[in-house]
């Protein structure tokens, strides 16, 4: 009888232990389990159920007891050798784990060191936190066993670290792979990485979402240690009436692609090797965006879902219903460009919008990127700059650059003025797209305001966008001196002339228009703020802070010559150093340098024997946001474009895709 209960599968023992329990309380607490049979009974039964399947177990003897090398190492021992039963978490061991990890839950809810009352528990949480611990713990008398003694002392949290641990390898969990392992994803194959740049816009759209991403697959497709793809909406035809200048449309995938390319190959020095996907989206005139349609993730396959760079990561997620990206990928890095919520706040009702936005996004960031970048401060998020909101998981850089054309410019710029010809004709100028939100009304104010100090100086605006008509009856009405002009590319030859770029927008993160200014060795008059303190280090931008200031920066800059940029300035501008602290800031050449053999797994890379709060938290708000979204109601009743939690039959015409029901079949209808 001892032997064959040593044979004994370890989930047998476990379902022993649970009714012994069962039939403990029932009988402290009368009638419960009146009608059950013994725990011995059904166990009996369980067991005879089995053997018509139960393999002899393989492996090497310990202590008499054979292990099957699919759970060898999952059943605690003794030090005698004998197998032990380790009870379960109960609800005040499980309370005091949950206090001791309780930080990840302040800092989704934004609590933070120094912010108001909350301050001391920051200060003084630690301590706090291991006194509540302690004596949650200490009403347990669940003995360790010989395990206990391995300690060495009575700490409280290391004997909680050690109960887990037990709990966790008694229930069969294993770090390593084998049978209860979650599945393997992705694979390194072929020496090689893949990296998926996804992003919420597209050519011939002229905007910093559809520009930076292309530069960026790019040039890390330079590397070889890697291949790249490009992920990006694609707009059924009406859509693209709407967004894409000159009414330009394409009738496939193919022929934007195309166009794509060729645009690219006439900027860069050199020929990419990049691959170009796409996915459904839709376009929403409220937002003024593209939403995508289904499950973006799905569009890029298993066997290259390996590291994923989100470009805004917030809006590619609001109303995402699909796989969680740090489930499917080994690697997510979240790029923040734009400042809705400045954008927002100019709405009606715009302030309580601006704050269910913040919080959705820091909720949808933190549930599916590793890390998000700020430019100007995936899953890291990367914040361009510090306009932006903070949100978890997030650093600040600027991980942009400037189309190598701009650099060429200020090149044949300061080569004509060493030869003694004029450098700059003209005066001064904006371009920007034409809707106030984009630095229109400022500029408008500035200029109004210290009128009778700018006698004299004119100002040329290039710009086309929804607000045209309203900005320019406003500029007449106020009687200043501008003169307006249809919105072009920054590096066409009628705008190389000029020596002063002027942008007083204050709502966006990182303005790429800025950046192409200084490369062409312009003069840069822009405002003191955090979403221009990448460009403070240059001698040629010139902030001001108040109005008075603003006057004196143009006087300043219309008296003299910009200075030429140095080596090192232009270097700082360019996409190789863009790409070099994308590289760094993401963790990407730590990632990249790993030899392929090792931690291309999720599995292996995240998991340790004591699963963190942070990530089950993570998985929470990433299970919750799933959820809620799957409901067109709440959809439509947060902003959704009706429809978009699947893409639509002329999608499937289009990328000749099958119909989502068919994808995704509901049996039983």
């Amino acid at each position: 009888m001892e032997e064959e209960e040593e044979k004994e599968w370890e989930v047998v023992r476990m379902i022993r232990g649970g009714l012994k329990e069962l039939e403990r309380r029932s009988q402290s607490s009368g009638e419960i389990l009146g009608g059950i049979p013994g725990p011995s009974e059904l166990v009996e039964k369980f067991k005879s159920s089995l053997k018509s399947f139960n393999m002899e177990p393989l492996g090497s003897k310990q202590s008499g007891v054979k292990e099957s090398s699919a759970f060898k190492g999952t059943m605690p021992l003794s030090l005698t050798g004998g197998l032990m039963e380790v009870p379960p978490l109960d609800l005040t061991e499980i309370m005091a784990n949950l206090v001791r990890q309780s930080g990840p839950f302040l800092d989704q809810l934004g609590v933070r060191r120094g912010d108001g009352p909350l301050i001391c528990y920051w200060y003084y949480g630690a301590e706090l936190r291991d006194k509540l611990v302690e004596t949650l713990y200490s009403r347990q008398n669940h003995s360790l066993s010989a395990d206990s003694s391995l300690l060495g002392d009575d700490n409280s949290t290391d004997e909680l670290d050690l109960r887990i641990a037990s709990v966790l390898q008694s229930t069969g969990y294993h770090t390593d792979d084998g049978l209860w392992n979650e599945p393997s994803k992705y694979e390194v194959s072929d020496n090689k990485r893949h990296v998926a740049i996804v992003t919420t816009a597209s050519l011939p759209w002229m905007t910093g979402t559809a520009v930076n991403p292309l530069f960026r697959a790019a040039y890390l497709a330079r590397n070889s240690k890697q291949d790249v793809t490009l992920v990006v909406p694609w707009l059924c035809k009406s859509d693209q009436e709407l967004v894409y200048p000159n009414s330009m449309t394409f009738s496939s995938p193919e022929e934007q692609e195309t166009y794509i390319k060729k645009w690219l190959e006439e900027r860069l020095g050199f020929e990419s090797n990049f691959k170009i996907s796409f996915y459904p989206g839709k376009f929403s005139k409220e937002r003024r965006s593209i939403i995508p349609a289904g499950d973006t993730s799905q569009f890029i396959s298993s066997r290259e879902a390996d590291i994923a760079i989100l470009e805004e990561p917030e809006h590619l997620n609001w109303y995402h219903h699909g796989n969680r990206w740090t489930d499917k990928f080994n690697h997510v890095v979240g790029v923040v460009h734009t400042n809705y919520l400045e954008y927002i706040k100019r709405e009606k009702n715009g302030a309580l919008q601006a704050f269910l936005v913040k919080h959705i996004n820091n909720w949808v960031t933190r549930a599916y990127c590793d890390k998000v970048l700020y430019l100007a401060q995936l899953v890291l998020v990367l914040r361009l700059s510090a306009a932006t909101q903070d949100l978890p998981k997030s650093i600040i850089c600027n991980v942009h650059g400037v189309n190598p054309k701009f650099l060429k410019i200020g090149d044949k710029i300061m080569a004509d003025r060493e030869n003694g010809q004029q450098s700059f004709s003209k005066g001064a100028y904006f371009l920007g797209k034409m809707v106030w939100a984009k630095g229109y009304r400022e500029l408008l104010d500035l200029l109004d305001k210290r009128k009778s100090d700018l006698q004299g100086f004119k100002l040329d605006v290039y710009g086309s966008g929804e607000d045209s008509q309203e900005v320019q009856s406003t500029a007449k009405k106020l009687n200043l001196n501008l003169n307006f002009f249809k919105g072009r590319d920054h590096a066409d030859d009628s705008l190389h002339g000029y020596k002063v770029f002027i942008n007083p927008s204050i709502s966006d993160v990182l303005c790429t228009a800025t950046a192409e200014a200084l490369a062409m060795g312009k003069f840069v008059i822009c405002a003191e703020h955090p979403s221009n303190e990448f460009f403070m280090s240059f001698p040629n931008c010139l902030t001001y802070r108040t109005p008075e200031e603003f006057v004196a920066r143009v006087n300043e800059a219309m008296a003299r010559e910009p200075h030429p940029l140095t080596p090192e300035q232009r270097y700082n501008l360019s996409w190789e150093a863009a790409t070099e602290r994308f590289m760094e800031y993401s963790d990407l050449d730590k990632v990249l340098s790993q030899p392929v053999t090792e931690g291309v797994h999720r599995s292996k890379t995240r998991r340790t024997i004591q699963s963190n709060l942070s990530d089950a938290m993570d998985g929470g708000l990433a299970f919750a946001h799933h959820c809620l979204t799957g409901s067109e109601v709440l959809r439509l009743a947060t902003g959704a474009i009706p429809g978009t939690r699947d893409y639509d039959k002329q999608h499937c015409v289009d990328m000749g895709l099958l119909p989502p029901q068919v994808q995704h079949p509901v049996y039983g209808w």
